[in-house]
Formats: C-alpha cells, structure tokens, sequence
C-alpha cells in the first residue's frame, strides 16, 4: 500500500469506490459547514449583555466550585479546570472584576497568592444567563421534537468523545486536518 493509502487509514479514511470517496468528502465539507455556521450565527449571540462565553465558564466554574463565605479558588486551580493558561484566566478575571462580577482577595495564609470567587451581582448574572440558555434549549426541544433532540445530544456527546480521546493524540502531526 503506498503511504497515501496508509495516511488514509491511519486517519480512519476507507478506501473506497469513487463514488464513496465523493459521498465522504461531501458529507465531510456538510459537517464542517454546519459546524462553522454555529461558530458564526446567532447561537452564539451573548446570552446576557456584556457576558462573553469564556467568561461565562469561568464563572459557572466559581458557582459550581466554590460555596459562599469561602475563600475562592486560585488562578492556577481555575487554569487547570478550565484547561486554559493562567494567563488566559487572568485576562478573564481581570474584565469581570471591572464589571464587579467576581472578586479578588488576598490568600488568608499566603498573601501573594489571589483567590477569585463571584460577587453577589456576579450570582445574579448566573443565575440570569442560566435562565435564559434553558429557555433557548427548551425552544430547540420544541422545534426538533423529543426524539430528534435525544439523538441530537447522543451525536453530540460522541463527536465529543471522539475529539477528546482521538485529537488529543494526534496533535503531534501539527495539526493538520487529513484529506481523504
């Protein structure tokens, strides 16, 4: 077999008549439309005036991991939940403490380290963008129907899995995208 054969294969591509290899790369170039039309479309308007995305995970990430009255968590512990740099979450804390929506406090122990948390105002922005995504879900539900939205998140959930456990080896090879 002739390295363009094994590449193919090595990528999950199957050899294939033709008329698959046109049906594959049509079906390929309908996902990866569909794909970019929700990376660019109204899904991804803000879902609360002011609340970028990558913001809203962070703080979804304070409501879910830290109780009020405790201490917050540290830049470092957040970068790691988040899988993102700390310098990618200071940028982050940075624009929602202008926005009064979390707070920065001094360790009690270590004073150079910053510990994050929400504000109360930032709670109620949560709680807000939270409402407001059920809604919009609850409306795609109704459009697509019970079964069609099952399968919807099944597909969903695979391609998930897919990436996780699959790129994340193949990120040696530069990240290219293979061509069948």
């Amino acid at each position: 077999m002739n390295d363009d054969g094994n590449n193919r294969q090595e990528h999950g591509c199957q050899a294939a008549e033709p008329q698959e290899h046109d049906r594959h790369h049509e079906t390929v170039v309908q996902l990866l439309q569909a794909v970019m039309r929700f990376n660019r479309g109204e899904f991804r308007q803000r879902v609360v005036e002011g609340l970028k995305l990558s913001e809203m995970g962070l703080m979804v990430l304070l409501m879910r991991h830290v109780e009020p009255g405790t201490p917050g968590l540290k830049v470092s512990e957040i970068s790691a939940m988040l899988r993102v740099t700390s310098p990618t979450v200071t940028q982050f804390v940075k624009a929602l403490e202008k926005k009064k929506w979390i707070e920065r406090t001094p360790d009690e122990v270590d004073r150079r380290v910053v510990r994050i948390k929400l504000s109360e105002e930032g709670r109620n922005v949560i709680l807000q963008a939270r409402k407001a995504t059920i809604h919009s879900f609850k409306g795609l539900v109704d459009h697509l129907g019970i079964e069609e939205s099952e399968k919807l998140s099944e597909l969903l959930n695979k391609a998930y899995q897919y990436y996780e456990s699959n790129m994340r080896n193949d990120s040696s090879d530069g990240g290219e995208v293979p061509t069948c």
